[in-house]
């Protein structure tokens, strides 16, 4: 009975001791610190670097980008792993991972079980969390993965004497395998679907009579869809399979389909711009509009096939405020049939409102040198709209 007590007695008061402990919360990690060349000391966190950079959150001043030239010291918890300047990384390539230092100038990256790497800034090219970096590294890509895009939509309503109604709808879908910039790229899928549609209703021109004029109405159609796939076997130079779609009722074209395979190169690519130039041989072919001849339906041009290629220029530039300028051109000469090519320009203007949502300014000019009988060969567009970026 003495010993039940005692033991009653014992566990009574080691409870509360076990509770305190079970309940304790972990210990926060102790935050990164930078010290600045003029003796300044900031605390928070480092998330990434990059370009000379890093990238670093804090309570008090929120993100902030800092060259390597204004560090005097640094100390980071986490691990990073050090992706070194020079041509982008292979799938599977093994980098040094570890907690992250700046001193006396130089980048120490501390591997758990390895020797300290050291590095100059200037030859750092990415310091990438290491559950990032190993994520991309060993994660094989579904399809579903990497989707980046755009929805852009207008409308023109007029409601008078003369009705008018445009309606403008697209859709422009780029899939980048990796998704990230510091390892190669393997391959690339971009999907662009566009459509503008017009209705012109006027009355007849002598209204009063009895019965009155019918009225005219005009209706114009300018569909276009292409999908292409790109295969990297360099940083900058690719194979590609392309297929594209058009209709335009403003030139008599029932439909234009293409299929064909090339290649590209990105001549120029950096935070600020993008060149692209490729060239494609395909097979084409061009149905056209019929129209009523003598009281029967009949094509007034025949379809015509073709055999020909694609010579493709697309230029992107990130402007001053977030203003994205593109530009897009392409020469489809036709090798069976000299008359029967092809061209069009577009050339287009984002300007960032709120958050995803961006006002849009595009023109386009599709030239076609051997149209339907009666039809005009330009077909040139003028757009406003609001597109919403997709991620």
């Amino acid at each position: 009975m003495r010993h039940s007590t005692a033991l009653a007695a014992a566990l009574a008061l080691l409870s509360p001791l076990a509770l305190a402990q079970t309940s304790k919360p972990d210990a926060k990690p102790a935050p990164d610190v930078i010290v600045f060349q003029n003796g300044d000391r900031l605390t928070g966190k480092l998330e990434r670097a990059a370009g000379g950079n890093i990238i670093f959150a804090s309570d008090m001043a929120g993100e902030l980008t800092i060259s390597f030239d204004k560090i005097k010291e640094l100390n980071a918890g986490e691990q990073f792993a050090l992706v070194r300047k020079g041509a982008p990384l292979k799938p599977h390539t093994v980098e040094p991972e570890g907690t992250v230092a700046v001193v006396d100038g130089k980048v120490r990256v501390s591997p758990p079980s390895a020797p300290e790497v050291v590095e100059a800034p200037a030859n750092v090219g990415y310091l990438v969390p290491k559950a990032d970096f190993d994520k991309q590294m060993m994660q094989k890509a579904r399809f579903r993965d990497g989707w980046n895009g755009t929805l852009t939509g207008g409308a023109t309503l007029v409601r008078s004497t003369t009705s008018a109604t445009t309606l403008t709808a697209g859709l422009s879908l780029v899939r980048a395998i990796p998704t990230v910039d510091w390892i190669a790229p393997r391959n690339r899928t971009t999907v662009d679907v566009n459509e503008s549609y017009g209705k012109n209703t006027s009355p007849g021109a002598i209204p009063q009579t009895v019965p009155p004029t019918p009225s005219v109405t005009t209706l114009s159609s300018i569909f276009h869809a292409d999908a292409e796939r790109d295969q990297y076997f360099s940083p900058r130079v690719y194979a590609l399979g392309d297929t594209a779609f058009d209709h335009n009722y403003a030139q008599g074209l029932q439909l234009q389909q293409l299929y064909g395979g090339g290649i590209g190169w990105t001549a120029i690519k950096n935070a600020k711009q993008e060149l692209d130039l490729k060239a494609d041989v395909h097979y084409e072919t061009q149905k056209y509009i019929t129209a009523p001849v003598n009281g029967a339906i009949v094509a007034t041009t025949p379809t015509t096939n073709i055999f020909g290629s694609t010579f493709f220029e697309a230029y992107h530039r990130n402007l001053p405020r977030k203003v994205v300028f593109t530009e897009i051109a392409n020469i489809l000469p036709a090798f069976t049939n000299s008359h029967d090519y092809s061209g069009n320009l577009t050339a287009s203007l984002s300007l960032p409102v709120f958050k995803r949502l961006s006002a849009t300014l595009t023109g386009i000019d599709n030239y076609l040198n051997d149209p339907a009988v009666g039809y005009r060969k330009n077909s040139i567009q003028f757009i406003t709209g609001v597109s919403y970026a997709l991620k």
